[in-house]
């Protein structure tokens, strides 16, 4: 089974439709950007319903998944190889001043997570690795050679909310002391004898697994830059669609969006209400989780949220 066929695109219907882009001619000739194209279950969704003046910009740092994106033979449709984090220097190299809605799809995709060599999975043996971007950058097992205990403990607490992260860290480095911790069959071995207790479902080695995969690939540090970047990169008119995977990139994500949906008047500044600084944001309904139905049939959608924003003409 072909990668694209074996990955189930999260809140397929649900993400495309709160981009609008069937509300008027102009929009479905618009311009949109998908920032984590994955396998392009998105992507295709969009150009369905584009126009035929309408442009889709995909990016994705993963060199497997920018290898998926040629598969898509459409003049309307340019893949990049880039982190969400570059879209505004990518649309300016495209000659391109602003867009009419980005998707962000954020997390591990289904094929990063079943193949072994990328090392993010404990489930199955394997490298290390744990790159969103194979390319660059330094992989798990060089970073858990040289960070000290402090570091490792700071990591899996903050990114993992593992409460067990001093006893994960201390065993850690003591193990790297018998030889390099260089798989993740070794790294899972590792935290399941340092977890005393374990969580129903769970296996012990999910939060540290979690915790240094964010780490290794900057994941909260960059949406916390990209967010802000987006934003003054759409239209008036156009939407953010976000779809987060766990508490801490949805706490950004609602706190962004909330921000910049409400005014703040300046300290002590006697103002009346027209004369506030206009939100540049405007939430657009609930936020969206996947059904009883989606969660069956994909287990790895259920802890799913899709938040959507509409930029004012502030």
């Amino acid at each position: 089974m072909a990668a694209q066929d074996a990955h189930k695109t999260v809140l397929l219907q649900e993400a495309v439709d709160a981009l609008a882009i069937c509300a008027d001619s102009k929009r479905a000739n618009g311009c949109y950007v998908d920032a984590t194209f994955g396998r392009g279950g998105h992507s295709r969704r969009i150009l369905d319903q584009l126009g035929a003046r309408g442009r889709l910009i995909a990016l994705d740092k993963d060199p497997q998944a920018v290898a998926a994106a040629a598969r898509i033979d459409d003049a309307r449709f340019c893949m990049v190889h880039a982190s969400f984090v570059e879209l505004a220097g990518v649309l300016e190299r495209l000659g391109l001043e602003g867009v009419d809605g980005v998707l962000l799809d954020l997390g591990v995709s289904s094929p990063q997570l079943d193949d072994a060599a990328r090392g993010f999975s404990f489930r199955r043996d394997g490298p290390l690795d744990m790159r969103m971007d194979t390319s660059q950058g330094q992989t798990a097992a060089q970073w858990l050679e040289t960070a000290s205990e402090a570091e490792i403990r700071e990591v899996i607490r903050d990114y993992g909310e593992e409460r067990f992260a001093k006893q994960i860290a201390k065993a850690i480095v003591a193990a790297r002391q018998r030889g390099p911790v260089l798989t993740t069959g070794q790294l899972a071995d590792i935290v399941g004898t340092a977890v005393r207790t374990r969580e129903k479902n769970k296996d012990p080695a999910t939060r540290t697994f979690q915790a240094v995969r964010i780490y290794v690939n900057q994941e909260l540090a960059q949406l916390s830059l990209a967010l802000p970047q987006m934003l003054e990169l759409l239209h008036p008119g156009a939407r953010l669609a976000v779809i987060s995977f766990h508490s801490l990139e949805d706490r950004i994500v609602k706190r962004f969006m909330h921000d910049s949906a409400h005014s703040a008047a300046p300290i002590r500044l006697p103002l009346r209400e027209r004369e506030l600084p206009q939100p540049k944001l405007r939430l657009i309904g609930k936020p969206l989780r996947p059904s009883a139905e989606e969660i069956a049939a994909n287990p790895r959608a259920r802890s799913a949220t899709l938040r959507v924003a509409e930029r004012s003409g502030a």
